[in-house]
């Protein structure tokens, strides 16, 4: 069932997001060749800590770490561990944080030092997708008119949409309904309505789409060993529009990148 937000509990769940923003920004200063991605989760438990909230994955699930890392070929749920972060890797951070009762939940990959062209095409259109979904978060359409946008963007330039895994609903749990599928029917799903708060997440690899899922119960690696991308926004629809909770701005501030993408979907509440 979902549950839809109100305009004051929207307000509470941008201030999660907003911090997972913060942390992802922070922790763009500190992603470079030979640092340890253990040193990032430390990093960032500390700050998330420091700013009055609780880390939303740790123990969740048994998750044991405050960050899914997933380098290279690792799709989503990687963990931290003490691995030299290489010139070339990417690297996808996922963070969530639990503040006022709320949970905020996003993503971003990022490339370790200087990148080979075609994965850096690959990080390009995942974060495109993401944007053509969110486009789609708009009052009376459907969750499939999401779904479509990201997958037909991504497999026109011949990668592959992930099946096993989805975006889904948010609030005062991590994974709310709907489930918010990255590929699927034009009209299909349910009903997209005011008040909605989701986190579209395009896992996008550059290979096949087939997944393999380890015996950790976690770390989800593309069958084919080819990099992944994963980019994640928490988004809510009112007055019949989609608007961003979270925010890329403190990581384009960080990298010294310069990016007016999410312009058109940023509204004061």
């Amino acid at each position: 069932m979902i549950q839809l937000k109100t305009i004051e509990e929207l307000r509470l769940m941008k201030q999660s997001a907003r911090l997972v923003s913060q942390t992802l920004g922070m922790l763009a200063k500190e992603i470079k060749p030979g640092i340890t991605t253990s040193h990032l989760d430390k990093l960032a438990y500390d700050f998330i800590k420091d700013h009055g909230a609780e880390p939303a994955f740790l123990g969740y699930g048994g998750f044991p770490y405050s960050l899914c890392i997933s380098p290279n070929e690792q799709v989503v749920h990687g963990f931290p561990n003490n691995d030299i972060l290489k010139d070339g890797d990417v690297l996808s951070v996922d963070c969530g944080v639990i503040l006022n009762g709320f949970v905020g939940d996003h993503a971003y990959t990022f490339e370790v030092g200087e990148v080979k062209p075609e994965t850096k095409k690959l990080l390009k259109v995942a974060k495109e997708s993401l944007y053509k979904g969110i486009e789609q978060c708009i009052r009376g359409k459907r969750i499939g008119d999401i779904s479509h946008a990201i997958q037909s963007h991504c497999e026109k330039e011949g990668y592959g949409v992930v099946r096993e895994l989805v975006g889904h609903g948010l609030g005062r749990k991590m994974h709310e309904d709907p489930q918010v599928p990255n590929y699927g029917r034009q009209g299909s799903g349910k009903v997209i309505k005011d008040g909605l708060a989701i986190a579209i997440e395009p896992m996008i690899n550059m290979g096949t789409e087939k997944v393999k899922f380890h015996n950790d119960g976690w770390t989800v690696t593309t069958l084919d060993n080819q990099p992944s991308a994963h980019f994640e926004h928490d988004v809510a629809v009112i007055n019949g529009k989609p608007v961003l909770l979270s925010t890329y701005q403190y990581i384009y501030e960080a990298l010294g990148i310069e990016s007016d993408e999410e312009k058109r979907f940023q509204m004061d509440f």
